[in-house]
């Protein structure tokens, strides 16, 4: 059954009311990707960081980043990622083990694998040990240089940083913040051309389209000097690529000569592994071959699993020719020689003089007609090494190595595959058991009557039993879904970069108040209602509308023809416009209503003469513009936001867009409190999300808020102001048009900033709705 936080009351006691309130959003998520026991040792972490008593920003950035790190690379990373922590606190302040943890997602998702997660990892302690103070403002530009270097490419990097200004503390803070020429200069020296991350989904994808089949891509550990001898290879049914590919030129072209991209090599590596997954099996004599031998099965093999891969995909021999290079006069060592077989068997045109060259050729064009046969592959290869041998070749595995960037090694021939019957492949995946039991069973034997999505074990009735409301335990299955935390990064105005995930946000239910509320303020501007219904309806028309004075119409305007003639014949200018164009309007537009819900809502009305709340004039606004929508019918949702830190962004959601304007849509805007702080960039970019999702060619996003962005845990005013203009700017570019209904008459300065000059305006009375909804509406419709 499933694992119930109420199991651990204790623990939410212990770690506090705001670290508890974290927990409690991120417990859905956790339960998701941890199994029982790394959910254990996931909530024994937060506890144990608790009782170091250095505050709740520890434990807070420990529970929202975990999840999100189990769910790139497996349960066992956040072992990993706690243990360094714990290493590291003794060394360092808490605020960098805080960011330590919230750049731990970043870290996994651009490495993308366990083991370059425990070396990056690593690599920190050893910085920590050599220049404490660079940890800091490395953390802080994480994301960038993960974004240009690989792993390997990230420690010479830190490497040469540690080394050049291990005494100078100046230089090593602008080094490891990307402040000085000399850090952008190794970063550049180390970049290579193009990275798995940014590749993997791409690769995954193409293997689908060739092969009609899911496989499984994790990349290799970068750490190398020199990209010789750089590899894929296959393993426990994943291949396993480079963490980066340069472009790649044939040995001794010149500089000038045209590269294969790096995606073109990544696309080659990717479709040889796969069509060794496919064709290739395990050489069950494989303990009685040496050195020599496995090498020239290898290439015959390889040769073999791609004639079989262009028979039903001829295109893919242009893709891995090209990346075949062989010159016919290189007569020094082994790894050419396997080269130029390899060129042999793959291209027809390819002329070599060399007696092995010679008899790979001969002797797979012989067995053609056995490629199915794997082992046809180990019978070549015997042969030729008996003929290289008697030739005097010797073999050094060493250096002895193919040129060619795309072929694997062929360590899947050699090795026995692994158990993999308890592997879970994905990570944080368990397989759900549903069970169809009697009814006494039920009764008698169920623990908990509403498991969740991250129950082990489903019962499901298989015939209806129904409870005192009315329902049945079928229909009552598994608790209400509650939605998994939201990251969103923030815009750093000062450095000018984005803060990754650095913001969360919980979406939460709002609860109902009193119907009559709503009804009251309906009642009580009844017509002002009317009025916005019908200045919206009179400025978008709809159905077909004839547009005279046209130069290019569909029809003639036979009164505009015959004046344009009697110009004519009185040697005047005639009025070209003599067409008629037909057009079907139809609405198209969406529009989600944010409201800012901070406890500043709570106070009068400045200069209103009134003692009205700005909650009240909120709710009423919200309600006249939500009846008048419902009554036109253009489809539209309620939202609404409050935030506790960039930990707890709450957001609230009143009336969606698929759900109807009915009593419990109203109760719930009756049911609206003030209360906390106003990060309004997240709540943007969450309410930017929902609106892309809706098919209406215009989408409006009406942001009702009273002050200021603002938040008890930043202190620069400036920060967020910038944090949600930069949201509002990349809405228009996702084509949602974004305005500001500001109830705060001395709001022009900081809105004008955020939303733009002719994108808000102040709205202090809501007998003035009408006129600034149907100015608006004019100018998004027209």
């Amino acid at each position: 059954m499933a694992i119930q936080l109420a199991e651990y009351q204790d623990l939410l006691d212990e770690l506090g009311e705001h670290a508890s309130e974290v927990l409690e959003a991120s417990w859905h998520d956790a339960a998701r990707v941890f199994s029982p026991r790394g959910l254990d040792a996931y909530l024994k972490g937060a506890a144990g960081l608790k009782a170091l008593g250095r505050g709740s920003d520890l434990v807070v950035s420990f529970i929202e980043s975990a999840p999100q790190v189990a769910r790139e690379i497996g349960e066992q990373a956040v072992s990993e990622l706690l243990s360094a922590a714990i290493r590291m606190y003794s060394k360092t302040s808490v605020s960098v083990i805080v960011l330590l943890f919230s750049t731990a997602p970043t870290a996994a998702a651009r490495l993308g694998e366990l083991e370059l997660f425990k070396d990056y990892l690593s690599l920190l302690d050893n910085l920590l040990a050599q220049v404490p103070r660079a940890i800091r403002p490395m953390l802080e530009k994480l994301d960038v240089l993960l974004g240009h270097l690989t792993l390997g490419g990230l420690r010479r990097w830190a490497m040469w940083g540690a080394s050049a200004h291990r005494t100078d503390f100046d230089a090593q803070v602008k080094y490891f913040g990307l402040e000085s020429e000399d850090a952008l200069a190794v970063m550049k020296k180390e970049q290579r051309g193009v990275l798995f991350v940014d590749v993997q989904r791409r690769l995954i994808m193409y293997l689908r389209a060739l092969w009609g089949r899911d496989f499984f891509l994790r990349p290799t550990s970068g750490d190398f000097e020199s990209r010789e001898g750089y590899r894929p290879y296959i393993e426990h049914y994943f291949i396993h690529l480079p963490d980066a590919f340069d472009d790649y030129a044939l040995p001794g072209a010149d500089d000038d000569a045209e590269k294969v991209p790096g995606l073109e090599v990544y696309r080659a590596a990717a479709a040889h592994a796969a069509a060794h997954m496919i064709h290739s099996r395990r050489d069950p004599e494989a303990d009685t071959t040496n050195a020599m031998q496995r090498a020239l099965i290898g290439v015959i093999e390889d040769a073999r699993v791609e004639a079989l891969a262009m028979r039903a995909l001829p295109g893919l021999r242009q893709l891995w020719l090209k990346l075949l290079p062989a010159d016919p006069n290189q007569d020094e060592g082994f790894g050419p020689i396997l080269d130029r077989i390899a060129r042999a068997l793959a291209d027809d045109d390819y002329r070599d003089a060399h007696p092995l060259v010679r008899q790979a050729r001969e002797a797979f064009a012989a067995s053609s007609s056995r490629l199915v046969e794997p082992g046809m592959a180990r019978e070549i290869g015997l042969q030729l090494a008996e003929a290289a041998r008697g030739l005097g070749m010797t073999y050094n595995a060493r250096t002895d190595q193919p040129a060619n960037p795309y072929r694997d090694d062929n360590r899947h021939l050699w090795e026995a595959p692994a158990d993999t019957g308890d592997t879970i492949l994905v990570p944080g995946q368990s397989a759900q058991v549903r069970k169809y039991v009697s009814v006494m069973q039920m009764i008698n034997t169920l623990d908990v009557e509403t498991a969740g999505d991250d129950a082990q074990e489903v019962w499901v009735l298989s015939t209806p039993l129904f409870d005192d409301d009315g329902t049945t335990w079928n229909e009552r299955e598994g608790k209400e879904p509650i939605s998994s935390p939201f990251h969103y990064s923030e815009w750093d105005y000062q450095t000018q970069l984005e803060r990754p995930q650095w913001s969360t946000l919980l979406e939460k239910r709002p609860k109902s108040g009193d119907l009559e509320m709503v009804e009251a303020i309906l009642e009580k501007h009844k017509p002002v209602v009317r009025r916005i219904k019908h200045l919206i309806e009179s400025m978008q028309p709809q159905g077909v509308v004839r547009q005279r004075k046209q130069e290019d119409g569909d029809e003639i305007d036979i009164e505009a023809a015959i004046r344009a003639m009697v110009d004519i014949r009185m040697g005047l200018m005639p009025d070209p416009r003599i067409g008629i164009r037909t057009t079907l309007k139809v609405r198209d537009l969406s529009v989600l209503l944010l409201i800012d819900l901070s406890e500043s809502t709570n106070d009068k009305v400045r200069d209103a003469g009134t003692d009205a709340t700005v909650l009240d004039l909120a709710r009423e606004a919200a309600t006249l513009l939500s009846e008048a929508l419902a009554k036109i019918g253009d489809p539209f949702a309620i939202h609404g936001f409050d935030s506790n830190g960039r930990h707890d962004v709450e957001y609230y959601r009143f009336k969606d867009f698929d759900t109807p304007y009915d009593d419990k849509a109203k109760a719930r805007l009756a049911g609206m409190t003030g209360q906390l702080s106003t990060r309004m960039g997240t709540a943007l970019r969450h309410a930017g999300s929902i609106l892309k999702r809706q098919p209406s060619h215009k989408k409006l996003l009406l942001v009702l808020t009273d002050g200021e962005p603002a938040d008890n845990d930043v202190r620069d005013p400036q920060y967020l102001r910038f944090d949600a203009k930069r949201a509002v700017e990349e809405l228009t570019k996702s084509g949602i048009h974004t305005y500001c209904l500001s109830l705060d008459p001395y709001a022009d300065e900081y809105v004008s900033r955020i939303f733009g000059a002719k994108n808000y305006m102040v709205l202090d009375h809501v007998a003035r709705l009408p006129e600034k909804l149907s100015t608006l509406y004019l100018g998004l419709t027209r």
